[in-house]
Parts: C-alpha cells; sequence; structure tokens
C-alpha cells in the first residue's frame, strides 16, 4: 500500500516522468493557488472514480468498460466543476474551461484502465492518492516558480519586495521554459538517486 502510495510522488510522477495531463498542466499555472486548485479538483475526481472501477470492476463488460470509465469520470468532473462554482466563484472563473476538460485526462482513465480496474479497493485509493498527491506537488510547485518569478509572490505572499516582474512567466512561453527546466531538474536528481 505504502509502495503503491509512493510511486506516484516520485518514481511515476504523472507530469514529471509520465509527461500526462499537460494541457491543465501549462495552462492554470498561472498562481500556485491556481494549480493547487486544478491538482485538488483533478486528485478527487481521479480518487472517487478509481475507487467506484474497483468496486464496480466485476459488474463492468469489457466491450464498453472505456465508454463506464468516462461515464464514471465525468460524474465526479461534474461534482467537482459544480462544487468550485458554487463555493469558490474566483478561482472557477481563472480556471476556466479547464475543470470539465479532466473528463478527458490521461491520468484519470490511464489509472481506471490500467490499474483501478485489476486491483482491490484499498489498492486503488493508495495508488489514486498517490498520482494526485504526486499531480498536486507538480503543478503548486509550477505555479509557485511562475508566481514567484512573475510578481514576486508565492499564493499571494511577498516573497521578493520591490521584484522587477517577468512578463514570460505569465504567458505560455513562461509556462513550457518552467516545466522543461523543471522536467529537466526532475531527472538529474533521479539520474543522481539511482547511482
Amino acid at each position: 500500500m505504502q509502495r503503491e502510495f509512493a510511486k506516484g510522488l516520485w518514481k511515476e510522477n504523472p507530469v514529471f516522468v509520465q509527461v500526462l495531463g499537460m494541457c491543465p498542466t501549462l495552462a492554470v499555472t498561472t498562481t500556485a493557488l491556481y494549480g493547487f486548485s486544478m491538482a485538488s479538483a483533478t486528485t478527487f475526481v481521479l480518487v472517487s472514480s478509481s475507487l467506484v472501477v474497483s468496486l464496480l470492476k466485476n459488474f463492468i463488460p469489457k466491450q464498453v468498460r472505456i465508454a463506464a470509465y468516462t461515464v464514471i469520470i465525468a460524474t465526479f468532473v461534474t461534482v467537482a466543476h459544480y462544487f468550485l462554482k458554487a463555493k469558490f466563484p474566483p478561482i472557477s472563473k481563472a480556471l476556466g474551461p479547464y475543470v470539465p476538460l479532466i473528463v478527458v485526462n490521461c491520468i484519470i482513465l490511464g489509472r481506471a484502465e490500467a490499474f483501478a480496474s485489476k486491483n482491490s479497493v484499498l489498492r486503488s485509493l493508495a495508488d489514486s492518492l498517490g498520482m494526485g498527491a504526486g499531480f498536486m506537488i507538480a503543478l503548486v510547485i509550477l505555479g509557485g516558480a511562475r508566481e514567484l518569478f512573475a510578481e514576486g509572490r508565492i499564493f499571494g505572499y511577498t516573497v521578493i519586495p520591490h521584484w522587477h516582474p517577468w512578463v514570460i512567466m505569465v504567458l505560455p512561453a513562461g509556462a513550457f521554459i518552467t516545466l522543461g527546466l523543471l522536467v529537466a531538474g526532475f531527472r538529474l536528481v533521479s539520474g543522481k538517486i539511482k547511482r
């Protein structure tokens, strides 16, 4: 169980290793808060859908499993979308269409097909929590780095007073550059750990 959780944090991190879920990763991480919010919604959907898929795996015919998984995922995405809209309207507006697009996020359907449909509820829970936590770590680091260099703040708190903004960091190019540097750093550290 502990191994299932831990693999999502480092060894099989969805962003830095598997390079999955790039659309929300690059689009909404202009701040650490938006990265955290998107990752929270994604983690909720990932954990909920993995549990339901694991519970129903013996009742879903193989011929319709992908369609069934999509319906399950879409149900939880709708819950997350309306929750954000009702409780956190500014964040919902900032995340825009990317919350409904969680339905087609490769991480969620991939975990449902590759793991939850073949394992027990507890193992599926550990796996989905680990993958969600790994996704959250990646989005918060990416959003935090972009927010820091764009505004001198993280989570809205000033870290570097009198900062001269790097405008590129709020643009798509800033997301690509930051992600590239983070993936390179992650791989460098992973290589040293293996040695």
